[in-house]
């Protein structure tokens, strides 16, 4: 029974499959590491023995003369070199690195010229740091080597350049590593496979019922069955999954609604922004195609007023961008409040003024309602400047000519709470929960008509930054009021 209970269990076997590759593939990057680490070993103690070996040649005999290679006496020496240590090969460089000449046959030499700055680098590093450098006859296949500078009446003529690992010594070495790799490795993967084998067998049996009920129901998620989930009888590791699989099942069907509304916002902040982008876009566009048909048609007056004309919407296409970047800023967290003291009434004193000019164009009346004496609050002024002016340039959109913008100021215990009010328009009520959403495109048609922007998105989350929420009331047809809290600076004090 037990065997036929193993047989019938296919994800049983799929697991033993898994694990026995996985230990495969473990036997052979073991076999990779240990093949790797021995040609390491080889390297750093062939360099340490034959490193010296061009400074011995280079010092005990006079491969140079009158800045050439000095044939007769360098050649038996090489020669006899090269025979008592077959792993070497010798070559002579001038001083920008040229081969002129070497012992070995002609046809074999397929680089005439080696890399200086590797002998520059060999020259300064200790023996335990010596790079690798190029092989004349393996183009292709860096070589450990050794270097010394000849010297002739103190000036440099030329370099002993001495390859330690010849193209015989590499077919000896892999021959033997081959080999001993293959014992090595068979021994070990083989002992280890056997035990990993025999005890993933038993291990796997245990935990496949358990597994099987877990992926039976993870497959009823997959299929639609939302509101299947685990029962949490295991304990350990499976007890963890299976708690840590319920909990993401109720993330994932809570954020399904999420999903859908975000995809339906993103649909509508791509249409906003269209919107936004296009309409300035267009009209600078036909008044450039209407100067460059007519240009020669029309008066200096018209053109100049086609001018302007495209000059204003440029200058609202800049505020938009500049609006979009910031926002995609605060929506980053890449902007940090630099708090400081500072007076709000001089503040909104100083910005009522810089709208003094486009409120008597509008026959707009603004109003600072502020007592003579407030304390300082505490905020980023910056921020909270740009917080006045979009709330103000939302204030000017939607309030009709002969209309008022009030800023009023009020002391409590701890904070100084600003209201910015007008006698606009006005919002419907179902539409003031959206109108801090940039993704938000609202129903009224005036307000359609001219856009609610991203100021108002802007200001809160700049009021986010400050820990505080800004909060909106309005009466259509009679205008809207906004308001919000900036701590006292004695508040924070204390």
């Amino acid at each position: 029974m037990l065997l036929s209970k193993i047989k019938g269990n296919l994800l049983f076997w799929k697991i033993t499959a898994v694990f026995t590759t996985l230990l495969i593939v473990l036997g052979i990057v073991f076999l990779m590491i240990a093949s790797q680490l021995s040609k390491s070993y080889y390297t750093t103690a062939h360099q340490k023995l034959y490193g010296d070996l061009a400074g011995h040649l280079a010092s005990f005999t006079q491969p140079f003369k009158n800045g050439k290679p000095d044939i007769a006496v360098t050649h038996d020496i090489i020669h006899s070199t090269m025979v008592a240590n077959p792993s070497v090969e010798i070559y002579l460089l001038d001083t920008i690195g040229t081969i002129v000449d070497y012992v070995v046959p002609d046809t074999t030499v397929q680089m005439h010229k080696v890399n200086m700055e590797k002998v520059k680098q060999w020259l300064k590093s200790d023996d335990m740091n010596r790079p690798m450098g190029d092989n004349p006859k393996q183009p292709n296949e860096s070589s450990i080597f050794s270097v010394a500078p000849v010297y002739e009446t103190g000036r440099l003529s030329g370099y002993v350049y001495a390859v330690l690992a010849s193209e015989k010594q590499k077919e000896i070495l892999e021959s033997l590593n081959n080999q001993f790799y293959v014992r090595l490795g068979s021994y070990i993967f083989f002992s280890a496979l056997l035990i990993a084998f025999l005890i993933g067998v038993v291990i796997f049996f245990i935990m496949t019922n358990s597994i099987s009920r877990i992926t039976t129901t993870v497959k009823r998620f997959k299929e639609g069955d939302y509101s299947a989930r685990i029962n949490e009888q295991d304990k350990g590791d499976l007890g963890t999954l299976s708690s840590t699989f319920n909990d993401m099942a109720d993330v994932i069907v809570d954020n399904f609604d999420k999903i859908t509304a975000t995809d339906k916002y993103r649909q509508e902040l791509i249409a906003n922004i269209s919107h936004d982008l296009r309409t300035p876009l267009s009209i600078i566009q036909g008044y450039l195609e209407t100067l460059m048909i007519k240009r020669d048609d029309l008066s200096e007056e018209d053109k100049n007023k086609y001018l302007s004309i495209m000059h204003d919407k440029t200058k609202k296409l800049s505020v938009l961008v500049d609006q979009l970047f910031q926002y995609a800023k605060l929506e980053a967290n890449l902007v940090k409040p630099e708090k400081e003291p500072f007076l709000i009434n001089e503040l909104a004193s100083d910005i009522l003024m810089a709208y003094r000019f486009k409120a008597d164009e509008k026959s707009i009346e603004l109003n600072l309602d502020s007592p003579r004496k407030l304390p300082a609050v505490f905020a980023d002024i910056a921020l909270t400047e740009r917080v006045f002016q979009n709330l103000l340039d939302n204030a000017f959109k939607f309030t009709p000519n002969g209309g008022s913008i009030t800023i009023k100021l009020m002391e409590t215990k701890t904070h100084i709470k600003i209201q910015v009010s007008d006698t606009g328009i006005g919002i419907a009520p179902e539409e003031i929960t959206h109108i801090f959403e940039r993704h938000k495109q609202l129903g009224t048609e005036s307000i359609a008509k001219k856009g609610m922007g991203i100021g108002l998105a802007i200001v809160k989350k700049i009021l986010e930054l400050h820990q505080t929420q800004i909060d909106v009331s309005s009466k259509l047809g009679e205008g809207t009021i906004f308001w919000f809290d900036l701590p006292i600076r004695a508040s924070i004090e204390a």
